[in-house]
């Protein structure tokens, strides 16, 4: 009656302890920052709606926003792409789908880190490639060394999320230039996933777009300006890649919402006061989180970006434990077999709910 690639998927780690949590539980299991969307940004939407700006825009998104996302590139990421080397998208979600929707054939084998973010294997299988594990390093990045083991003449795509979800992690400009490129000798293509690019505490944020062209890098204004619910993401590619993926996104989607692009244009464009007061909050956070570590004597590899944290935590009953007294984290579980005997905690809440969430994990877990 149904598919069996719709049956062979799971329902969500992230979001099965989500809905089975009481209504005044601690969520430290969504990636959603707790801080609202900036004024300026909210008032470039409602301007739009009172222009009557309610349509359908162009499939890859408007002009000026694609133009603003141009000199984004260039300023932030140290690449040049033009305006149709560029689509704007419903979340970044949607990016990555059509990324490897105009990528993978069945049977296609697409190397994604593991413990990683759980979409990754998903809409692979969505796509009818196999999924390829790549276990990450003692710093839990990825390792030109460990992807290259496992290259065959069946790899097709290279997954790469720094900042990590779930992790934390920041690759290293040398292990980005490397995966780069293994990608350039291998025709290989790189899938860069960037959301959490301005949220970096230790290290930098190095995108592999610099090093080659055989990369389509991925980004959105989720994170980095509170806009989770706007769902606007966009794609850097050479134009060949991008006339793949607009082909499906014109079936799937036709175009992102008009109103949230002009949002995402005054973001871009706009003040960036927000974001590092947001950055700043997180580090104040994380460090919240790391000396509760340290006090329980758990073990966890220092997150340098995104608002994530990957202790290890060998109950394999600590999340439904945690649950029950309140407090919702994920299993480690959830982002691969390399996951397990770790959770993930997301530092995206109050500081008082960390706290609060910390002393119930105390004793929970002693």
């Amino acid at each position: 009656m149904f598919s069996q690639r719709v049956k062979g998927l799971d329902i969500s780690g992230i979001r099965k302890m989500f809905e089975g949590a009481g209504p005044n539980a601690i969520n430290l299991g969504l990636g959603q920052p707790d801080f609202d969307t900036p004024e300026h940004i909210k008032k470039a939407a409602i301007d739009a709606i009172n222009k009557g700006f309610t349509g359908y825009t162009a499939n890859l998104g408007i002009p000026e926003l694609r133009e603003a996302l141009c000199a984004k590139f260039k300023r932030d990421n140290h690449f040049t792409v033009a305006q149709d080397e560029i689509i704007v998208t419903a979340g970044a979600s949607e990016a990555l789908h059509l990324a490897l929707q105009a990528l993978v054939d069945n049977g296609d084998e697409v190397l994604v880190p593991d413990p990683g973010f759980l979409s990754y294997s998903a809409l692979t299988k969505l796509a009818g490639g196999q999924v390829v594990g790549v276990p990450l390093g003692e710093n839990l990045t990825l390792t030109p060394d460990a992807v290259n083991e496992r290259i065959t003449p069946k790899t097709r795509a290279i997954i790469i999320n720094s900042p990590s979800n779930p992790t934390g992690t920041v690759q290293t400009r040398e292990e980005i230039k490397g995966l780069a490129e293994l990608a350039q000798e291998n025709d290989i293509t790189i899938i860069s996933d960037e959301v959490y690019e301005h949220f970096i505490y230790e290290g930098e944020h190095v995108s592999p777009a610099q090093f080659t062209d055989n990369v389509i890098t991925i980004n959105a204004v989720s994170k980095t300006y509170a806009m989770t619910g706007w769902r606007i993401g966009y794609a850097a590619a050479r134009k060949e890649y991008i006339e793949q993926m607009v082909k499906v996104h014109q079936y799937i989607q036709a175009c992102a919402c008009s109103i949230a692009q002009k949002a995402a244009l005054a973001a871009i464009e706009g003040p960036q006061d927000c974001v590092r007061e947001m950055r700043e909050s997180f580090r104040a956070r994380r460090d919240i989180l790391m000396e509760g570590f340290s006090s329980m004597g758990i073990k966890c590899v220092k997150p340098q970006g995104a608002f994530y944290a990957f202790p290890e935590v060998e109950d394999e009953e600590a999340p439904q434990k945690l649950l029950k007294n309140g407090v919702i984290v994920t299993p480690g579980s959830a982002f691969g077999e390399n996951g397990k005997g770790h959770i993930r905690l997301s530092y995206s809440t109050s500081e008082a709910n960390l706290r609060k969430a910390l002393g119930i994990m105390e004793k929970m877990l002693s």
